[in-house]
């Protein structure tokens, strides 16, 4: 009887031995996507990235901490994993040489610092995660400071929730005190040093128990800064051009360093410096949300407020001039307000009230 001939038997009728399989030449299992469930994994703090391979920490804070290289798992291809991620790693985690772990996951994020190419591309590019502060670094003179580009580093610090400090550097070349009125009426604590005098111990006062991701313009002293919170660290520092006052990259990663002062420990996180910080993927709502209490009083406004000088029937414009938000209220809102118009019509179109 052929194969393809039914049986009279009902019972044989679908008997799967009958069936032919295709052959597996090869001999390998079949691909599932299924995935080992790793209970064994371990929590390790991304350090650094260099041409593919991770830099981690192991049992931080344990008696067993060290470091060790990691690749990322063929599943994580198009995650992005970067400086300040928690990620889960297995494999060999001893750190000899030779060896090589792998990371298998990256935990929740708590914030995330973002910057795209221009205002208009939504293409973000990540840049640091899990870091609760950003420390701005200016200098007052040579080069010279740029307000407009510590607007922006100072809107994506807002929408990623990071506080910001701001630091200026030079300051016996230049009085910094006309510069530094820009940003009056915002919660920012500010440190000036000298040249050669750097407000270590101030500044490392305000990392302790935090993850501070360090930002700035090319040549205006980041990395010796960094240097004289971290020694060990060892980042190079560059010189300013005479001709173009630009100043020379010289960090080319974003490495995160422990800081260790008397008053206690956190985190340093360098990055390279840069010219441009473009915003295009930022949602500048979340601007208003770091103005507490002129987000409550928004919530009075007609929808689709632009809440800038020029808003009909704004309410935010309104309580300035009726006096409801104190002294400090109109220097406030203006500041606000120039962090919105960094957007121009960007921030009407995001930003409403009610």
């Amino acid at each position: 009887m052929s194969w393809l001939e039914p049986d009279d038997d009902d019972d044989d009728e679908f008997d799967e031995s009958q069936v032919r399989m295709r052959p597996n030449p090869k001999a390998n299992r079949p691909r599932t996507k299924r995935r080992p469930a790793h209970a064994d994994a371990q929590i390790a703090r991304v350090l650094g990235v260099d041409r593919g391979r991770y830099n981690v920490l192991v049992d931080e804070d344990g008696p067993d901490e060290h470091t060790i290289l990691a690749v990322r798992a063929r599943e994580l291809r198009k995650m992005p994993i970067v400086t300040g991620d928690r990620a889960r790693v297995v494999g060999d985690t001893t750190g000899d040489d030779g060896t090589l772990s792998r990371i298998i996951g990256i935990e929740e994020r708590s914030s995330l610092l973002r910057r795209s190419a221009d205002d208009t591309d939504q293409v973000e590019r990540v840049i640091v995660a899990n870091a609760d502060q950003m420390l701005v670094v200016v200098a007052a003179a040579d080069p010279e400071p740029r307000a407009r580009l510590v607007d922006r580093y100072l809107v994506a610090a807002l929408d990623a929730g990071m506080r910001p400090l701001l630091v200026v550097t030079k300051t016996d070349l230049a009085d910094p005190a006309e510069f530094l009125t820009h940003f009056d009426g915002l919660d920012l604590e500010v440190f000036t040093s000298a040249q050669e005098e750097m407000p270590l111990e101030r500044v490392g006062a305000a990392l302790v128990g935090h993850s501070t991701v360090f930002v700035g313009h090319s040549g205006v002293g980041k990395s010796t800064l960094v240097n004289g919170l971290v020694p060990e660290a060892k980042r190079a520092t560059g010189h300013v051009n005479e001709v173009t006052g630009r100043g020379r990259h010289t960090s080319s990663s974003t490495v995160s360093y422990r800081y260790r002062g008397s008053q206690g420990s956190g985190w340093v996180i360098d990055t390279p410096g840069v010219r441009s910080f473009g915003l295009g993927h930022v949602n500048t709502s979340n601007i208003l949300k770091a103005f507490t209490e002129l987000d409550l009083i928004a919530q009075e406004c007609p929808r689709g407020c632009t809440h800038l000088a020029d808003a009909p029937d704004c309410a935010l414009v309104e309580a300035v001039a009726a006096g409801r938000l104190g002294p400090t209220g109109a220097a406030r809102l203006d500041s606000m307000q120039r962090l919105l118009q960094t957007f121009g019509e960007k921030a009407g179109n995001q930003t409403s009230g009610g």
